[in-house]
């Protein structure tokens, strides 16, 4: 219904279903409040069969001061309450980078209140059908909650980013080695290419010219692999201190998410002191009430 209406998912629609109860219930509070204004009234000053024009009119206006005071005192209370609920709206939204705006202009808009008006009524209506059970009591979601599965994700993506970095490293730590072992095997070949030319200095000079050409094609040869071998060396190793400030930086990221994650949770500890500041204020609101009646 609220879908056709409003056009939110079903998500929000259950959030809005959420804030209409709380307003619903503070309302009544409120009613409740102003009918024991003219109850005290009743009890505490009609007590005699006839009064004068002034002890009515003074009567009225303890009670329009009475009455004032606390419409006065709720009115205000749901405007902070508001401007709690755009806060975390616009919290949850700062974390994904979004900026939210608003039409105070649809606040006002007749047919939109009628329309809540309706869903309201009817939410309300098939609240009091639904079958009497055990309620059970939502718990209360974190108040950053969108920022804190966001460090979250941004926590496991590092994470997997690091063991990738981890197994490259080990890779090319791996190939370098191998590199470093062909290269010892490519100078030993030299060593003994030239200590068998020396043993076949004594022969004749044919023999000696076939395997000095033969000599230097291996060397020139060697010389060409030693180099490409020292050229990949030298990549692999420019590879290598790469991938090492990569896995730093990336280890970084990950201890900067993770003091943001545990800031953001300690985060709720303020909600928490509102809230007894908001129960402590409530305390003494009904005690000035009692007095009042007294």
């Amino acid at each position: 219904h609220l879908q056709a209406e409003l056009g939110l998912n079903e998500h929000h629609q259950n959030e809005v279903i959420s804030y209409m109860r709380f307003a619903r219930f503070k309302r009544g509070l409120c009613l409740k409040t102003v009918d024991s204004c003219f109850q005290d009234l009743k009890d505490s000053r009609l007590v005699e069969e006839t009064f004068t024009v002034d002890e009515v009119i003074d009567m009225l206006d303890g009670l329009q001061s009475v009455v004032h005071s606390e419409v006065e005192s709720e009115l205000i209370n749901t405007t902070y309450t508001n401007v709690l609920l755009l806060r975390q709206l616009f919290s949850q939204a700062e974390k994904w980078y979004l900026k939210l705006q608003t039409d105070v202009s649809d606040l006002e808009n007749r047919e939109l209140l009628e329309q809540v008006a309706e869903f309201e009524k009817s939410e309300y209506t098939s609240s009091n059908k639904k079958p009497t059970a055990d309620p059970v009591k939502p718990k209360l979601a974190p108040l950053n909650e969108g920022g804190t599965e966001l460090l979250n994700k941004t926590v496991a993506r590092l994470q997997e980013e690091n063991e990738k970095l981890k197994t490259r490293l080990k890779t090319i730590e791996t190939q370098a080695t191998a590199a470093l072992d062909e290269k010892t095997k490519l100078e030993k070949s030299l060593r003994d290419l030239q200590m068998i030319q020396g043993d076949q200095k004594t022969n004749a000079n044919q023999d000696i010219t076939e395997l000095e050409n033969k000599v230097a094609a291996l060397k020139s040869q060697f010389e060409k692999t030693l180099n490409d071998t020292t050229a990949n060396q030298k990549f692999l190793e420019e590879d290598l201190v790469t991938t090492k400030h990569d896995l730093l930086k990336v280890q970084d990221q990950l201890s900067a998410a993770e003091k943001e994650l545990e800031k953001k949770f300690q985060q709720t500890a303020a909600y928490r002191n509102m809230k007894e500041i908001l129960t402590k204020k409530n305390e003494q609101i009904k005690d000035l009430r009692r007095r009042l009646s007294k």
